[in-house]
């Protein structure tokens, strides 16, 4: 029970922490911009607090995403990002037709509840690959990103529960932190 909680609160911090990364970034590219950020991270940072502490955004049980359905993240951003910069088609027209193709794998077995899993973790990682060719330099920044994303996708399954745009958020979190960790190795 306490390992369990210790991870909710893992992933309240994570998103945070992709918050602070952001606002780093943001910084290091426009060092003009100080103030803006200072003063966007006093209103977001208390405004997140004091969301997760008086929202009701989770189940009162801990569940975990499964490793062969989170296995399929880092595959959905490696696919659209091959549509994306490989195949010249765009982000949107290659997000949508790895959404699309992932919409139909329940068809497949309809009785399959792994099948069922599936289109929300591709989809996950097709925002990954969506990212433009100045985010995501290589393949294999996008596998690092979508892996990332996955782990954010695995532990989150309970959290953020009627919040819009989780998909996105695990995905955008994995593509920070990646940008964050490749910016202190480069």
């Amino acid at each position: 029970m306490r390992r369990h909680k210790a991870i909710r609160y893992l992933m309240v911090i994570s998103v945070l922490l992709v918050l602070v990364m952001f606002l780093t970034l943001v910084v290091k590219e426009h060092y003009d911009v100080m103030t803006t950020v200072i003063i966007s991270a006093v209103i977001i940072l208390p405004t997140l607090f004091f969301g997760y502490k008086y929202l009701d955004l989770h189940h009162e049980d801990y569940g975990y995403e499964k490793l062969s359905v989170v296995l399929w993240v880092p595959i959905g951003a490696v696919l659209c990002y091959l549509l994306n910069i490989v195949a010249g088609l765009g982000s949107i027209l290659a997000v949508g037709i790895v959404g699309t193709i992932a919409s139909f794998l329940p068809h497949l077995n309809q009785k399959s509840h792994y099948l069922k899993q599936l289109p929300a973790s591709i989809y996950c990682g097709a925002f990954v690959g969506m990212s433009s060719v100045e985010t995501t330099p290589n393949i294999w920044f996008v596998l690092a990103a979508g892996t990332l994303a996955g782990f954010f996708f695995m532990i989150s399954k309970n959290l953020f529960l009627g919040v819009g745009g989780k998909l996105g958020t695990m995905a955008f979190g994995g593509v920070i932190a990646a940008s964050f960790i490749y910016w202190l190795i480069v």
